[in-house]
């Protein structure tokens, strides 16, 4: 098979599952808001029942929901029928996906899905089955036609059952007010979380280095080498005048002159860049990547306070 053969069949894939999505967005109706407002207001949490591939877009239905605020369970269909329809309290709302809705265990399982629970919603692509049958709200996810060329393998069948559940999930966020703080809330561990919630002061370096305006280039040199950071802050009982890096030795060695009288107040950078020790960790690293600088002078209320480090923060994930 030629390059431009697989290419047409990736296209042609894409076009086939854009197009039913495209239907499914046109018939979107109350139906899907009441299963929102379901959801929403349902004193318990929602349950999630799906089998075959239709369970492996339950469980990343129920991932989504939970990261943005919709508490959720996954419970499959064959395990429900066996002891685990135990988890399901009259509180909860059950969602229920089944592109057929008529498999053996979804059959055999709906009457008590719709019992147990406040309210049973099924997403399925066949509105005569035994699943809308017993569904208070229908999402009807049916397709004319599978991505596969044998029209077997579910392909945009679950393609919609996903695309639904993610609409599911903003509709629900929107409605909660969910904000970029709350989603960090569940994302304490990854870059993610650390982006939204970590401050400065989280990172701040052990190592404070300084020194006086009137220290000489000895003195200026053993505060820069007593650190790991290349660099030394000017100040006058904490208040920051200027800091001088290594850099800025190197090239006043250049020039020559007799540095004996050098004090660091003649090589120092006035004015600095600093970032609050309260402020979040991204917003420092979008100053040092503004400036083209490798270390940033941390404050307290104005005051010098330490420094915090471009390859800490990258290290520890944040962009």
């Amino acid at each position: 098979m030629e390059k431009a053969d697989i290419i047409s069949i990736a296209k042609t894939t894409l076009e086939i599952e854009i197009a039913e999505l495209e239907k499914l967005a046109a018939r979107l109706d109350d139906d899907f808001v009441k299963a929102v407002k379901a959801i929403h207001s349902a004193n318990g949490k929602l349950i999630v029942v799906g089998i075959g591939k239709s369970a492996h877009v339950g469980n990343k239905i129920v991932a989504t929901l939970n990261s943005t605020g919709t508490p959720s369970q996954f419970l499959h269909a064959s395990e429900a029928i066996h002891g685990d329809l135990g988890v399901i309290q009259k509180q909860d709302v059950v969602l229920c996906i089944s592109n057929s809705g008529n498999s053996p265990e979804i059959v055999n399982l709906v009457p008590y899905l719709k019992d147990y629970s406040s309210a049973l919603i099924g997403m399925t692509g066949n509105r005569s089955s035994r699943l809308a049958e017993f569904s208070d709200i229908i999402l009807d996810t049916h397709v004319d036609m599978e991505a596969c060329p044998n029209k077997l393998a579910p392909t945009s069948s679950t393609t919609l059952q996903m695309a639904l559940g993610d609409a599911l999930a903003i509709a629900l966020m929107e409605m909660n007010d969910f904000k970029a703080n709350d989603f960090a809330k569940f994302h304490p561990g990854g870059s993610l979380g650390k982006n939204l919630i970590s401050k400065v002061d989280d990172f701040l370096s052990s190592q404070k280095p300084q020194v006086t305006e009137n220290a000489t280039v000895k003195d200026v040199i053993i505060s820069i080498s007593s650190s790991r950071h290349g660099i030394t802050v000017v100040t006058d009982q904490d208040e920051i005048i200027g800091v001088i890096t290594d850099g800025d030795l190197r090239r006043m060695l250049l020039k020559g002159d007799d540095i004996s009288q050098v004090l660091a107040k003649d090589i120092m950078s006035a004015n600095p860049k600093t970032v609050e020790k309260t402020a979040l960790a991204k917003e420092a690293m979008q100053i040092l990547k503004d400036n083209n600088i490798g270390q940033l002078v941390v404050t307290e209320n104005g005051k010098y306070l330490g420094i915090i480090d471009l390859h800490k923060l990258l290290d520890e994930g944040i962009n």
